[in-house]
């Protein structure tokens, strides 16, 4: 019996071994290959060839990729994939191919999350290419175009604060160049010119780190506008009157947006004093306005010595002091033209030259025969024969007598009358404790002098030399 059992144990253990034996799994050959799809394979090795810098490898496989799996969901990483390696590969030309490739794939793609970063690299390329702001301003340009279509196309886009800076730094480089052009026409007497340039700057660029010295210069050729017009001897004090006035009043806005907007900058005190000099008012800067522009101030970054020694041998411009804060202009406003500057001024004194039309009036009269060709040197004719013979009247009686005194004319060795009031005294001069002036906020000196205290506690910057010596 025992026997029988052990055989039979024998046996089951000789079946489980033939059942173990018979459903062992089968090896496939190809296990251990990574088996991909044909588009994934080819993708995978331009990407590799990117990595080692062979771009003309990487893109002739991503064409056959393109070429061959046009359904493929490769597709559109593919062709940001070629336009990545010719901005990779770098060079004028490459750049070139570069950008035409991005828009291809915003036009084929542009709903997908990689079209704004097509738009960023489009910009980057003309920002890299930009010059200074005395050169060619063609990529400065473009590069602020590009920047604002992806911040309006993109909104909600992770992109949007890198393009936002940038654009700042495109914008400081092309109000540079404005002011350049302002500050050039300034110097040759071109005052029209000049107001036209500065004030299109301080109203397109508002976030300029020079856009206090803008105004301030845009101020001072209001100024020599309204001397050239004092010197003007051919017109009549009327209509010089009305100019300088409203000339004044333009100028007087300049200083005083100085004041308003940029309290925290060099030319704040300067502007006041100019304001105090017309006998003009002098506006108060609000809270809110003076640590929204000590911000602006304190996020620019000043240049080295030694920046500033190599800066004169680079090709790009240096965008250091540019803000990092601040919402940079989308639209521009109409720019001023010199011609509406000068038309203007025209219209303000009542003049009809404004309008550079010609007119023609025509005067009816009759010719008498043998009448000689007039002349321009000959005194003028009366156009009533009968106004013409009429006899003249006697000298005493055509001759103009004033009855009352000019109160205004000069009258050497007279004595003064004792009965007169004495005329009122005007100073626009600071008082010893730093307070309000006399003449222009005498009604409220509260303000003044809390201006006087904003701006008196701002010290200019040393320039030049003057950084080495520390008194």
């Amino acid at each position: 019996m025992v026997r029988r059992t052990s055989f039979v144990l024998f046996l089951a253990l000789l079946l489980a071994f033939a059942v173990a034996c018979t459903n062992k799994k089968a090896v496939n050959p190809l296990a251990n290959v990574g088996s991909k799809q044909p588009d994934k394979v080819l993708f995978d090795r331009a990407m590799d060839a990117m990595k080692h810098n062979r771009f003309d490898v990487a893109r002739m496989t991503l064409q056959t990729l393109i070429n061959t799996y046009p359904d493929s969901e490769f597709i559109a990483r593919a062709k940001l994939a070629v336009a990545d390696s010719w901005y990779a590969e770098g060079g004028t030309t490459a750049m070139q191919q570069a950008e035409i490739e991005y828009k291809d794939f915003r036009t084929f793609f542009p709903n997908m999350p990689e079209a704004a970063e097509a738009q960023l690299k489009v910009a980057n390329i003309h920002y890299q290419e930009m010059e200074k702001a005395d050169r060619d301003y063609t990529h400065a340009m473009r590069a602020e175009e590009e920047y604002r279509s992806l911040i309006l196309e993109y909104p909600d886009s992770k992109l949007v604060p890198q393009a936002k800076q940038r654009l700042r730094e495109v914008q400081e480089v092309l109000a540079e160049r404005e002011f350049d052009i302002g500050r050039f026409y300034y110097l040759r007497l071109a005052y029209p010119a000049a107001i036209a340039r500065l004030k299109t700057l301080v109203d397109r660029y508002p976030l300029y780190s020079g856009a206090d010295e803008a105004l301030y210069l845009l101020g001072q050729s209001y100024e020599g506008e309204i001397n050239v017009i004092r010197k003007n001897g051919r017109m009549n004090e009327v209509t010089k009157g009305k100019m300088i006035e409203g000339l004044m009043q333009e100028a007087s806005e300049a200083y005083g947006r100085i004041i308003k907007r940029y309290p925290a900058m060099d030319r704040a005190l300067d502007a006041k004093a100019r304001l105090e000099a017309l006998h003009q008012p002098v506006p108060r800067p609000t809270r809110a306005a003076l640590e929204l522009n000590k911000k602006e101030v304190a996020s620019r970054q000043q240049a080295g010595i030694m920046s500033n020694m190599l800066g004169n041998f680079e090709k790009h411009p240096d965008v250091a002091r540019a803000p990092h804060l601040g919402e940079p202009t989308m639209v521009d406003p109409v720019p001023t033209n010199p011609n509406d500057v000068v038309r203007k001024v025209a219209s303000a004194g009542g003049m009809a030259g404004g309008d550079n039309k010609v007119s023609v009036e025509t005067v009816k009269g009759t010719v008498a025969p043998n009448q000689e060709a007039p002349r321009s040197d000959a005194p003028a004719a009366a156009a009533d024969p009968a106004a013409a013979t009429a006899p003249e009247p006697p000298a005493a009686a055509a001759e103009l007598k004033p009855n009352v005194a000019d109160p205004n004319e000069l009258k050497p060795n007279v004595e003064a009358d004792p009965n007169a009031l004495p005329p009122l005294q005007q100073s626009n001069q600071l008082d010893s404790s730093g307070g309000a002036t006399s003449a222009v906020s005498s009604s409220a000196p509260a303000k003044t002098e809390e201006l006087a205290d904003i701006s008196s506690s701002k010290k200019k910057k040393k320039r030049g030399l003057g950084k080495l010596s520390p008194f």
